[in-house]
């Protein structure tokens, strides 16, 4: 007998059902038929192989599978002081880049979180007063960006605000029963902008970091 799959017809550990059905019913381009979804793990996030037909240049038909890791959609925000030249960015212990080469897994990123019940404003706020305890007061979105879009779906978007040292309080923050450990750190913008690279590895924080020399307050 086959065992009920946890998040399609039975809860999951967050309670959801039905994920097994995300994507069966896109028609908004023609040219690609979903055939079947198949959910492959539901533990937090979810992961899913799908099965669809696309049509080539030249009329014809080709079936593909693709993984899809769904990790619902994020916002992030570079905090600025243009009168001091600084931006306060983060400093965390990410698992995946530890993994992946990074020396010891320390990375330095702008704020950001995923959206949960709420808009992304409202999440960029939350995780901006959880992650460096500053209060964020008028905000400027700048645009939203797929981040990895060969397999990933988060949609990612990009805020904007000033600080300014009366904001700042302490260095240690996060989410204690999260298990977060975050600190914060206010870097000069022109020592942000040149470590692209080589202490900024984050991609996000990257093209905050242009922005605000290219487009924002930084430019010249």
């Amino acid at each position: 007998m086959q065992q009920p799959t946890p998040g399609a017809d039975v809860p999951d550990a967050r309670g959801r059902t039905g994920l097994h059905l995300t994507g069966r019913d896109l028609d908004r381009n023609p040219a690609v038929v979903v055939r079947d979804v198949e959910l492959l793990s539901s533990d937090w996030y979810v992961l899913r192989a799908t099965t669809y037909d696309i049509q080539r240049a030249d009329g014809t038909w080709q079936t593909e599978r693709r993984e899809t890791y769904d990790r619902g959609d994020g916002a992030t925000i570079l905090l600025h002081d243009a009168t001091r030249r600084t931006v306060l960015l983060t400093r965390q212990f990410r698992f995946p880049v530890y993994v992946n080469e990074h020396p010891d897994g320390m990375l330095l990123e702008t704020p950001a979180g995923l959206i949960e019940e709420e808009d992304g404003e409202s999440a960029m706020r939350r995780e901006t007063l959880e992650e460096t305890g500053v209060q964020v007061g008028e905000v400027e979105h700048l645009f939203d960006i797929y981040m990895s879009p060969g397999s990933v779906t988060e949609k990612l978007l990009f805020f904007a605000a000033p600080y300014t040292r009366g904001d700042l309080s302490g260095t240690r923050h996060g989410v204690e029963e999260e298990g977060e450990h975050i600190e914060t750190v206010e870097l000069d913008f022109d020592e942000a902008l040149d470590g692209i690279g080589t202490t900024i590895l984050d991609a996000k924080t990257v093209m905050l970091l242009q922005w605000a020399a290219l487009r924002g307050p930084f430019a010249r």
